[in-house]
């Protein structure tokens, strides 16, 4: 696995998702096993949005994330830079506000939205400081942001299983279920690349959040990252 192939501007990786989104859920469900209903459901509830706030679902693909909460009352906004994901979310949810947004800029006013969320994205971003400072202009103060992303195992022989076993055979799982198998070529190497829970913590505390903490989900394979918005 190469460096060039993770050096994919933010058009390439627009059109790599536009590519996947007919399949893309169905494609998670297989390469997970189905914990990723398990990782998004945990999300729902450190979200902790009741009817009456707006939450900014950032990265919102097909709508997959923003669905309960748009059915438990909360008015949520699913955004993307793919506009082939947010043409397959608005076929399923004609009645959600898909919104083509870039995470570096987006297109809201500041204090827009009492909980800003994005799951497993934020490592497909060019310029990561950038949009956590974006995600902090548009969230009210006092609000709230939640992070899920994958991460670093923390038990080192399962870390070794990991990033040796699950994460090299993801992409010849991906050609048998995946419109585009290449893609998840970049997307193994993307998640190698990220930072760990620590890492990250880092980069939301440089971007001006607070109370930053995280809850580590089947093992540190993925982190639930939350924090507040104080000044």
């Amino acid at each position: 696995m190469g460096r060039a192939s993770l050096e994919k501007k933010p058009r390439e990786v627009a059109a790599m998702f536009d590519d996947v989104a007919a399949r893309y859920d169905i494609t998670n469900d297989v390469l997970t096993g189905g914990l990723d209903r398990y990782w998004r459901k945990v999300v729902v509830g450190e979200i902790a949005a009741h009817p009456g706030e707006r939450v900014l679902d950032i990265a919102a693909g097909t709508g997959t994330s923003s669905v309960p909460l748009a059915d438990a009352g909360v008015d949520v906004v699913p955004a993307d830079f793919s506009l082939g994901m947010l043409l397959q979310g608005r076929r399923r949810r004609p009645d959600l506000a898909f919104t083509a947004a870039d995470a570096t800029q987006l297109p809201f006013a500041d204090g827009s939205f009492d909980v800003v969320t994005m799951s497993f994205g934020l490592r497909n971003v060019d310029d990561v400081h950038a949009a956590l400072r974006e995600f902090h202009r548009v969230t009210k103060r006092g609000g709230r942001l939640v992070i899920a992303e994958f991460s670093r195992p923390t038990n080192t022989v399962w870390r070794t299983l990991y990033h040796r076993g699950a994460l090299r055979v993801l992409p010849m799982i991906a050609q048998r279920v995946s419109s585009d198998p290449s893609s998840y070529v970049y997307l193994a190497e993307s998640i190698q690349a990220w930072p760990d829970q620590q890492g990250l913590a880092d980069r939301l505390q440089d971007a001006g959040w607070a109370g930053v903490e995280w809850r580590d989900l089947t093992g540190g394979i993925v982190a639930v990252h939350r924090a507040i918005r104080l000044d």
